[in-house]
């Protein structure tokens, strides 16, 4: 097993901007400014005379044109001061600024400034709010608005139609779809995608058919919907048939090769492109990557004559989702160094995944400090992937701290998500219980992930009752799918407090998990806990008929003989494991004193103060057999 390593990440940034930065953070929450009043510290605010004309006679068409420049590059306070000096801003310049809060996903500011009474709104700015909830996962909100809307043109039509197709509300795009008083062909097209994309590909082809005039993203989204559900030979003679193409056509064909695992076909056609751009060699890297490919993903990326922010997360992203969390972060530190491309929210949040799989805080540590100095500090996803970093870290306070500072605007069902599990994760299953009392009474509504966090809380506390009500109330909730994570963690709980035959019975009931190997594995661990021979053996029996390379089984197994007295049964239990050739992954854990990462693997005595360790954890050992104090660990679960 490869050692861990420290990976220094170079930011440059000194500690004294780090503790500046901090300090300045805490004044924020101490105060509960404003996020638009932040201007003042983050950092000293341009002089606006840099980009040509002075503040006094700016025009209103060049102060528009500055807000625009100014959000583009993120510098979301100096656009609002930009606005806030502008003596009479028109239309155009309300929609920007709203626009510019929006885009980085301000919901609560765009629409304070859009209920203003001297706000200035047109269908383009209505629009634009409804597309911002669109975007912020508030469908309901949109829907109120856009039924709230004076005038609405086709746009306003389409942009809802796409809300419900990116909600999975197919059927409501469907009618509002019928119900138009005209359509355009981007209105047919967005339909069609989203049908294509749902798995309704038939509905999709049928509107195909009645098309009045389709362009090439007509034929592009059809294309894309039979690749989608797996009738990628159908999708390739609709792409031979097309009247003309584009790149994006030729993207979509890739990607449809590529999703249907016939990577050589995808890579086989990019390299018959007539032309590629950018979003070509990400398309053929993303195949590369979802088909495990690293190596041919890394030599096209290093190939690229020019790349974006999306080429450098995908490979990110490929490494993290492949396990080499340090070439991961390699990757950022690559990027950081290139310079001219600035991370996303997907960076932000990728990279503190890899953080999280290593337990790397100083890293983590030092790209929260760089999202701070931007407007992704403030994203729901990046506030998530902060509050999971710190929780895997050890950091709960901190973690803690974070879900607090993000406004209540600023959090989605993630956030709430990240922080019940952060608390289930470290056994304080109170703590994640009042939290999601709390998420109750601030009306956000739980969903399939929120379940699994709180029942894991119960069942890593042994709260057997307070677990018991919750599933009762997700069985209840039909809009919300039991899956088999919920089982698992119901089967957990019932195991660690020894009720294993309600758990086995339970199992055989429901079909949806009678052959999932998560549920027969937590009710194989209870029954190694309670030393329950009989259940044993029938749970592993099932989960070797679904796992039978899985060395885990084998081990509990002999482990449950063991603790019965029948020896005979453990060792031939672990000679049928060595007759497979099935070995245990050995544990590892490490942990960073002094700025070093010491890596410990079972039995491992490289390490140089191995002596010292094993006498100290030797008199630990026999301080926990003294009378009383194993008994106690047994009740506490």
């Amino acid at each position: 097993m490869s050692a861990i390593f420290r990976l220094s990440i170079r930011l440059d940034i000194k500690p004294s901007k780090f503790n500046l930065i901090s300090n300045n953070l805490k004044l924020l929450r101490q105060h509960r400014l404003d996020p638009y009043y932040s201007k003042y510290i983050e950092k000293p605010l341009s002089t606006f005379e840099r980009n040509g004309y002075p503040t006094a006679h700016r025009s209103l068409a060049q102060s528009t044109c500055l807000i625009t420049k100014l959000s583009k590059d993120g510098r979301i306070f100096e656009a609002r001061r930009v606005f806030d000096e502008m003596r009479e801003p028109d239309v155009v310049a309300w929609t920007t600024i709203i626009s510019a809060y929006l885009k980085y996903g301000w919901i609560k500011e765009a629409r304070e400034l859009f209920e203003r009474a001297d706000s200035k709104k047109n269908v383009v700015t209505w629009t634009s709010m409804v597309g911002g909830y669109i975007k912020a996962n508030h469908i309901l909100e949109a829907e109120k608005l856009f039924l709230k809307m004076p005038h609405k043109n086709v746009i306003s039509w389409n942009t809802m139609i796409d809300g419900y197709a990116q909600m999975g509300r197919i059927d409501s795009a469907c009618h509002l779809f019928e119900t138009m008083p005209e359509r355009n062909v981007v209105s047919w097209n967005t339909l069609i995608g989203a049908l294509g994309q749902c798995g309704r590909v038939d509905e999709g082809k049928r509107l195909f058919d009645q098309m009045p005039i389709r362009d090439v993203i007509s034929w592009t989204a059809m294309i894309a919907g039979l690749s989608k559900s797996g009738r990628i030979d159908e999708a390739k003679a609709l792409f031979d048939k097309m009247p003309e193409r584009n790149v994006v056509s030729w993207n979509a064909m890739i990607t449809g090769y590529a999703q249907n695992s016939r990577i050589d076909k995808a890579f086989s056609l990019f390299m018959t492109m007539p032309e590629r751009d950018v979003p070509s060699y990400n398309t053929m890297i993303t195949g590369l990557v979802q088909n495990g490919d690293l190596i041919r993903a890394k030599k096209l990326f290093n190939e690229m004559p020019n790349k974006n922010v999306v080429s450098w997360t995908t490979m990110i992203t490929g490494y993290v989702q492949n396990g080499e969390n340090e070439e991961a972060l390699k990757f950022f530190s690559k990027m950081q160094a290139f310079g001219k491309i600035k991370p996303n929210q997907g960076t932000f949040v990728s990279t503190l995944g890899a953080c999280s799989n290593l337990a790397g805080l100083s890293e983590g540590k030092q790209i929260h400090l760089t999202i701070t100095k931007t407007v992704y500090q403030y994203n729901p996803n990046v506030i998530s992937a902060l509050i999971n970093m710190y929780s895997k870290c050890g950091e709960l306070v901190l973690a803690r701290e974070i879900f607090n500072d993000s406004q209540i605007s600023h959090r989605d069902i993630i956030s709430w998500n990240c922080m019940i599990a952060a608390y289930a994760h470290h056994g304080l299953a109170r703590e994640a219980i009042s939290l999601f009392e709390e998420m109750l009474k601030l009306q956000f509504k739980p969903d399939d992930v929120t379940y699994v966090g709180l029942l894991a809380a119960c069942s890593h506390a042994g709260l057997v009752e307070e677990g018991l009500k919750y599933f009762d109330e997700l069985a209840k909730d039909r809009s919300i799918e039991v899956r088999e994570d919920h089982y698992a963690c119901l089967i957990d709980l019932c195991g660690r407090a020894g009720r294993l035959e309600e758990a086995f019975n339970l199992i055989k009931l429901v079909p949806l998990v009678e052959s999932s190997a998560c549920v027969w594995g937590a009710l194989l661990a209870g029954c190694n806990f309670h030393v329950n021979e009989s259940i044993g053996k029938l749970a592993a029996k099932e989960l070797l008929e679904v796992e039978p390379e899985n060395a885990g089984t084998y081990l509990l197994l002999s482990n449950i003989y063991a603790s019965s007295g029948k020896w005979r049964e453990a060792a031939k239990v672990r000679l049928k494991m060595k007759d497979r050739g099935l070995k245990k992954q050995p544990g590892c854990s490490w942990i960073e004193v002094g700025n070093r990462i010491h890596v410990f693997v079972v039995g491992d005595k490289s390490q140089r103060q191995s002596k010292a360790i094993y006498s100290l954890l030797l008199d630990l050992h026999l301080k926990m057999e003294k009378p009383g104090l194993v008994l106690e660990a047994r009740e506490n679960g």
